[in-house]
C-alpha cells in the first residue's frame, strides 16, 4: 500500500510522526507488548468490537496506525480478519517480525490505498492523536470511504484539552511525536460531520495510563 501524495502541510506532521516512530520502533514495541493484558477495560472494548464485526457479517478489518501489531494480532485471536497499516516502515518491520504470517503494510491514514467500501470495519487505536485538527475531517472522510455501508469504526484517543509533545517517564522510551488530547464530545462532533453515527462512547484508562476516550461509530 502506498503512502499517497500528501501536500506540504500534511507532509510536515506526517514526516515528524514517521521519523519519531522509526527512531524508537523497537523500544516502543517493548513498552507496549504486554500492555493489553494489563488493561481489562481495553480488552472489553476489543471484545465488543470483534463481536459487532462478526454480527455485521464479518470481513476485512484495517488496523490503521497499527505500530508493532499488537492490536492486529489480538483482533485476529478474537476471530477478526484484521490487517495492519502504519506510516512507519520500521514499525512495520517490527510488526512482521513479532507476528509472522500476519499482513502488515506501510501506508498513511491520509491516503488509504484501499478500494471504496472494501472494509467491514476500521480501528484507529491511539493513532489519530498525531493528526492536527485541520486534517481530522479529511482523515475521517477517508475512513468512511473505505468502509462498506454499515461498517464499523473504532477510535481510541487521549482525552483532554491540551496538545503537547508526549512526556517520557523514567525507564520509558515513547516516541516524542506531538500528541493531541481532545474532549470526546469534539471527536463525536467530527464523526457526525463526516457522516458517522456514534454507537458507544466509554472512557477508560488508556495505553499511556491517562484518561482515554473510545468512540464506536457506524458508517
Amino acid at each position: 500500500m502506498s503512502t499517497g501524495h500528501e501536500g506540504p502541510e500534511a507532509e510536515r506532521w506526517l514526516a515528524d510522526t514517521r521519523a519519531s516512530y522509526d527512531a524508537d520502533a523497537t523500544s516502543y514495541a517493548d513498552e507496549v507488548r504486554n500492555l493489553l493484558a494489563e488493561l481489562p477495560a481495553e480488552q472489553e472494548v476489543m471484545a465488543l468490537f470483534a463481536e459487532w464485526v462478526r454480527a455485521n457479517g464479518g470481513g476485512p478489518v484495517a488496523d490503521v496506525g497499527c505500530g508493532p501489531g499488537r492490536i492486529t494480532a489480538h483482533l485476529r485471536s478474537l476471530g477478526v480478519d484484521a490487517f495492519g497499516i502504519d506510516l512507519s516502515p520500521r514499525m512495520i518491520e517490527v510488526a512482521r517480525r513479532e507476528h509472522p504470517g500476519l499482513p502488515f503494510e506501510v501506508g498513511s491514514m491520509t491516503q488509504l490505498d484501499l478500494a471504496d467500501g472494501a472494509l467491514a470495519a476500521l480501528i484507529a487505536w491511539y493513532s489519530i492523536i498525531h493528526v492536527p485538527d485541520d486534517a481530522i475531517g479529511a482523515v475521517l472522510a477517508g475512513f468512511r470511504r473505505v468502509l462498506r455501508p454499515g461498517g464499523l469504526l473504532l477510535l481510541g484517543f487521549h482525552v483532554g484539552d491540551a496538545s503537547r509533545p508526549k512526556p517520557q517517564e523514567d525507564g520509558e522510551s515513547w516516541p516524542e511525536s506531538y500528541v493531541r488530547r481532545r474532549p470526546p464530545s469534539q471527536v463525536a462532533a467530527w464523526l457526525d460531520e463526516a457522516g458517522f453515527t456514534v454507537e458507544a462512547h466509554p472512557t477508560l484508562t488508556s495505553a499511556a495510563r491517562t484518561l482515554g476516550g473510545v468512540l464506536l461509530a457506524r458508517r
